[in-house]
Parts: structure tokens; C-alpha cells; sequence
């Protein structure tokens, strides 16, 4: 399933991008890197469950990165549904 957010055509990187898109309610679904820090992705997971968005959860940060096309870790990302 990670598969389909290295394939989106709009994606939001980081964990403050992630957050305010799903504050927007913009974000269909959210990946998160299981090795991500607590604190940093526990706003989002909250938030998640509150809205009911997806969370698909990611082994490491590093591949997360490299999902997003990017050359270093990220601790959270999600795809848009473009609005």
C-alpha cells in the first residue's frame, strides 16, 4: 500500500505540511514512519482519528523519504486530493 503514495500525483512531505492539509481536510490518506518520534507524530495521528483519515503506517523514516522522492527521512507524508 505505501506504493500508491510513491505513485500520487499530489503528496505533502513532513509533519507540519501533513498537518495542516489534514486541518484543511485536504489529505485522503496519511503515512507515518513507525520509527518517527512520538511527539512529533502524535498530533497527526490524533487528528487522523478524528477525521477518520487513513493512517498507513511506514517501517522507517528513510523509506518514507524515498517513497516521497526525497533524499533524507520524513517522519510523516500523506497524498492530497488536490482541492
Amino acid at each position: 500500500m505505501p506504493e500508491r503514495l510513491k505513485k500520487a500525483k499530489k503528496k505533502v512531505v513532513g509533519t507540519k505540511q501533513t498537518l495542516k492539509n489534514i486541518e484543511n481536510k485536504k489529505v485522503k490518506v496519511v503515512y507515518i514512519a513507525e520509527n518517527a518520534d512520538e511527539r512529533v507524530v502524535s498530533p497527526i495521528i490524533k487528528l487522523c482519528e478524528n477525521q477518520e483519515v487513513e493512517i498507513v503506517y511506514v517501517e522507517t523514516k528513510e523509506q518514507l523519504g524515498l517513497l516521497c522522492g526525497i533524499q533524507v527521512g520524513a517522519a510523516a507524508a500523506a497524498f492530497t486530493d488536490g482541492k
